[in-house]
């Protein structure tokens, strides 16, 4: 029961008890009242009616007598009216029965009034010639005590819906600074930080509201400090604090962690740039302009590569900088590497550098597995020819495999894309997600998709995604993927839950969005739930249609998850406002947990923290090996996923 209805009873409570005593003490006055009415009226008229009679007593006018007793007893008031001689015979008896209309009988039992009674003599001369004896009636005693009731219960009947009207709306007032105080705890449980600016004037509830307030801001203090402190270790081990971008480690973890993904076919690019005598420009124009120049160039590669979302950059060490971008090609490493050099020229303009060769680009680009140290080997062979070619030139070198047969045109892969999707080959693989402490215990499935090439090979997501993405394909493959998963019954699987990652480039498109939320409508209940997953850059460069969308999915009882969690370098405060139900920490910081004193350690740690404070699960990509394990549960991840548990597989039938 509510407070509000608890004080409302203990009001009413109190009410009815005082209406009660209150019913009792005007009765019990009222019925004392009426007695003494009764029992001086009943002697008075004995007393008149005696001196009244004695003056016919003496002439023996017995009519007279008679005629003056009826004339009394007539008038309905009284019970008995008896004359009786000096003898006690009596001469003359009236008696009225006991008949009390429109008084109920429980009322007559629970007020019981004693009639009174009074005798009076009659003289005949100083001779006692009789004795008149009046007892009165109860009736209309009766009829007044209960008229009085029903008055009183009706007055205090009125006064209980007045208090039970005006009481309730008076406490609803009172009470609503507790009601802000139960929408502030429970926005406070969400994350969300609500100050109550309006401080109630009853003093306890002011302490209440003023209490909140600050325990709200001291909870919002520790939240910031939790993501300050994510923040501040991630920028310490792998931030370049002076452009803003990665560092050497973060780079090269990003690579490795996507060499080890163990794909059967895997690409993308590698751009080293050195800036020409960096040293130089500090010794002449000093560290500001330095500075300058790198801030300058790191832009410039921000700029160079914003149609590769996916993209990593870092400055390497003094002026060396450095692009990654997995699942491109050649063509897009030329396309990056001129637009580089084109700005480079444009700096010399600017003079912002000593002399017009201000730096060159060795590319190296990949179209079969290979290993991090093969790659930045190969792009710095690449360099050194750019730097002996002339000034602000670029050079690219390719890493192929000779039975490597993978399409390098932008109309090749159009061309397998459509065909792909026109006569929907593709087909589903999945790994499961399971309980860090219980590998038995299925967290989810992720769900995989590939496409099937002319000669039955395969192509993973990891390639033709961000073509498709290029290509404005990505939402009709989306939807192909979807629908192959929407197929799937808890039966085939096992598991009540089945993530599939989705392009949040496909959030745009209004009818993709329409045909998600009409499909899972209609989604038998047989069916597993979906986790959406979106990579983690992508959600928070569409943020705002991912809530949008989020909240439509949850409605129908699916979830929403961020996969590469940390891999980009937005602020962790936007975890807030998503809320999904879980994120996927990039096995990047995965692939470096290699012991306790760590920095990978530290920063998942934390990272976890931050999840953990907001109700987010926390899984771990890549987990390999014993040693990943076992720290990871000592950080209190809440799932893991990686070889250590399985290899994707074919989605035929059940997944153990």
């Amino acid at each position: 029961m509510t407070l509000y209805r608890q004080l409302l009873f203990f009001t009413l409570v109190l009410f009815f008890l005082l209406f009660t005593g209150t019913w009792f003490a005007k009765l019990e006055s009222t019925r004392s009242f009426l007695i003494d009415q009764l029992e001086s009226h009943a002697q008075d008229t004995a007393t008149s009616l005696g001196l009244s009679i004695s003056q016919y007593s003496l002439e023996h006018e017995d009519p007279a007598i008679e005629t003056m007793i009826n004339a009394v007893f007539d008038r309905g008031y009284y019970r008995v009216v008896r004359y009786t001689d000096a003898q006690q015979n009596i001469i003359y008896d009236r008696v009225l029965d006991v008949t009390i209309e429109n008084v109920p009988q429980w009322f007559i039992r629970l007020i019981p009034l004693e009639t009174p009674e009074a005798t009076a003599n009659v003289m005949a001369g100083w001779i006692q010639a009789g004795t008149v004896y009046v007892k009165s009636h109860p009736g209309y005693a009766y009829k007044t005590l209960w008229e009085d009731a029903v008055h009183i219960t009706l007055w205090f009947l009125g006064c209980g819906i007045f208090v039970l009207v005006v009481g309730g709306y008076g406490l609803k007032v009172l009470l609503k600074p507790l009601v802000k105080v139960e929408a502030q705890a429970d926005a406070l449980c969400k994350k969300r930080y609500e100050i109550q600016d309006k401080v109630p004037w009853t003093k306890e509830l002011r302490r209440v509201v003023e209490a909140m307030n600050r325990m709200t801001g001291k909870v919002k203090e520790m939240f910031e400090e939790q993501v300050a402190i994510a923040e501040g270790l991630k920028k310490h081990a792998y931030h370049d604090s002076l452009t803003a971008l990665g560092n050497r480690r973060f780079f090269e973890s990003q690579i490795t962690a996507r060499l080890d993904r163990g794909e059967s076919t895997t690409q993308g690019i590698i751009l080293l740039l050195q800036i020409k005598d960096l040293h130089g420009l500090n010794q002449q124009k000093g560290f500001q302009a330095g500075d300058e120049l790198l801030q300058k160039v790191a832009t410039i590669l921000q700029e160079a590569t914003k149609q590769h979302p996916n993209s990593v950059l870092a400055r390497l060490t003094g002026g060396d900088f450095g692009i990654f971008v997995p699942d491109a090609s050649s063509w897009d490493a030329e396309s990056i590497a001129d637009t580089v050099s084109r700005r480079l020229r444009q700096l010399a303009v600017e003079q912002l550098t000593l002399t017009d060769n201000v730096g060159h680009i060795g590319a190296v680009s990949y179209e079969s597995s290979t290993t991090i140290g093969r790659l930045l080997s190969e792009a710095d062979l690449a360099l050194r020819s750019a730097q002996q070619t002339g000034p602000n030139k670029w050079e690219l070198n390719t890493i192929t495999a000779e039975t490597e047969k993978m399409p390098l045109g932008q109309q090749q892969w159009k061309g397998i894309l459509d065909q792909a999707l026109s006569e929907r080959k593709i087909v589903l693989y999945a790994q499961p997600v399971v309980n860090v402490l219980d590998k038995e215990k299925i967290y989810h499935l992720e769900i995989f998709s590939r496409i099937i090439q002319e000669d039955g090979s395969l192509l993973s997501a990891g390639l033709f995604m961000p073509f498709a993405e290029r290509l404005q394909l990505v939402s009709y493959l989306d939807r192909i993927v979807l629908e192959e998963v929407l197929r799937i019954g808890t039966g085939e699987t096992n598991v009540n839950h089945v993530a599939v990652n989705v392009s949040s480039a496909s959030l745009e498109n209004d009818s993709f969005r329409n045909w998600v939320y009409s499909v899972l409508k209609t989604l038998p209940e047989k069916a597993p739930r979906i986790n959406f997953e979106f990579a983690e850059f992508g959600a928070v460069q569409n943020l705002d249609l991912l809530k949008e969308f989020s909240v439509a999915v949850r409605k129908l009882g699916h979830l929403i998850g961020l996969d590469h969690y940390g891999q980009s370098f937005s602020h962790l405060g936007y975890l807030k406002s998503l809320r999904p139900d879980y994120v996927k920490i990039d096995r990047a910081y995965t692939g470096e947990l290699k012991d306790e004193e760590s920095d990978s350690r530290f920063f998942i740690g934390s990272l976890c923290s931050v999840a953990h404070s907001l109700d987010i699960d926390v899984i771990a990509e890549g987990v390999e090996t014993e040693q990943q394990w076992k720290l990871l549960k000592e950080l209190n991840i809440d799932a893991i996923q990686g070889y250590i548990v399985d290899r994707p597989k074919p989605l035929t039938g059940e997944v153990s």
